[in-house]
């Protein structure tokens, strides 16, 4: 058996990176924006006014990604700031994914501009791993526009990690042979899955470094950090066994959060903002086959204090309205009735098996309800979300603000039709 071999492809500044490329295309003589200092932003009008992604010259000035807007132009005054366009990240996302398709055996999608590729016994097909990652970065670069770091190595953690090494547009090699002269000297805090936190723990013990923590007694990590403890001394170690497969792995749970424009002090508009989440999160549910039993709803008032409640259903469920009941139920005993600045709601425990513990009546509602729900979901696939809503979504707010029927951003771009 050929020695394994898995690329860690990470796209260098992606949301910046993809508006670039695009103003190119459509003007070679236009200024490149990751040349000078700039950001994508959120709208500051709806509270979303965060660094998305930052330049090289902005990073220079200290900006960081999640910060506030603000905050950023405070550092560098003369910065660029230009608007997200999520559709155009799924549309240069599914043209990177597409490409790596094309070389590699197998690819698991790890975010939007992130990708593992298996490239297990390719030497013949390909020459030597490393000298081919450099020429799949330049080909990469020429079609699609943008860079690209690669990590090499003999598995995910590995590999990743070495993606993470000098940026942008490098390959990096991380084999076990080189871990304890490239990745031990690093701070432990560089480690994946090693939280401020748990760095915070590691530190006071003395254990500054992923080596201190390689060469710490496996025993006495575990004592104090129990399954995480494991988990960070095996990656210290560079141990990571869960192979790379050609299936997407199955989500555990669908969630999705909004910022609201404006504080919420009504229930009624509250539980329509919920109804919006929820109808995003069913959606997803529905589309990938899966069913749920636990919901949770997290709220984030206007002096960013965080609650959150969450229920276990008596049997799993597809269903919009049975998640949106749970969710008011759970939203009625959490809120109290501070300002609301965030609605959240997520689920857990997905599986692929259904099974009914209700009475005829209910179980009869539930089908009813899941056959409507698909039906609306086609619906929406053929001809856009905007096709069908719910009533209650004509009607403005007690502000005079329109409610979306459904959560906007980056889900919004993946649910929605492309226009050829």
């Amino acid at each position: 058996m050929p020695e394994p071999v898995i690329y860690h492809i990470d796209v260098n500044s992606a949301f910046l990176s993809w508006e670039a490329a695009r103003r190119l295309k459509r003007d070679p003589h236009a200024a490149d924006i990751r040349t000078f200092p700039a950001v994508i932003g959120g709208s500051e009008e709806t509270r979303h006014g965060i660094v998305l992604a930052k330049s090289p010259s902005a990073r220079k000035y200290g900006i960081r990604t999640g910060e506030p807007l603000a905050h950023a132009r405070r550092k560098c005054p003369g910065l660029k700031i230009y608007p997200p366009d999520y559709a155009l990240y799924v549309e240069r996302s599914e043209a990177f994914l597409s490409l790596l398709r094309r070389y590699a055996p197998a690819v698991e999608s790890y975010s939007i501009d992130e990708a593992f590729c298996d490239m297990t016994g390719t030497k013949n097909l390909y020459g030597d791993p490393v000298a081919f990652s450099h020429s799949l970065k330049e080909k990469i670069h020429t079609e699609l526009g943008f860079t690209v770091n690669i990590g090499i190595s003999t598995n995910r953690l590995l590999a990743k990690m070495a993606s993470d090494f000098e940026k942008p547009d490098r390959v990096h090699t991380l084999f076990p042979s080189e871990i304890a002269k490239k990745l031990w000297p690093l701070p432990v805090e560089d480690l994946f899955f090693v939280g401020g936190s748990i760095a915070g723990k590691l530190r006071s013990l003395g254990i500054r470094t992923i080596g201190d923590l390689a060469l710490e007694n496996h025993d006495r990590i575990v004592s104090l950090f129990k399954s995480h403890g494991d988990t960070v001394w095996n990656y210290a170690n560079g141990i990571e066994s869960t192979p790379l497969t050609h299936a997407a792995p199955a989500s555990k749970g669908y969630g999705n959060s909004v910022t609201l424009p404006s504080d919420v002090t009504d229930p009624a508009t509250a539980r329509r903002v919920l109804l919006s989440l929820c109808e995003t999160v069913g959606a997803r549910i529905r589309a990938a086959g899966a069913y749920v039993s636990v919901i949770q709803i997290q709220i984030t008032d206007c002096g960013f204090r965080h609650t959150s409640r969450q229920t276990t259903l008596p049997s799993p469920t597809n269903v919009t309205e049975r998640i949106y009941e749970s969710s008011c139920l759970l939203f009625d005993a959490a809120w109290d009735r501070s300002p609301i600045r965030l609605l959240g709601v997520s689920t857990g425990r997905a599986t692929s098996e259904f099974y009914e513990q209700y009475n005829l009546f209910d179980m009869e509602r539930n089908e009813r309800l899941s056959r409507l729900n698909s039906a609306v979901d086609d619906i929406r696939t053929r001809f856009g979300e905007d096709a069908v809503k719910r009533a209650c979504f004509i009607e403005k707010d007690s502000g005079g603000n329109s409610i979306p029927h459904m959560t906007r951003g980056m889900n919004k771009a993946k649910r929605t039709p492309v226009r050829k």
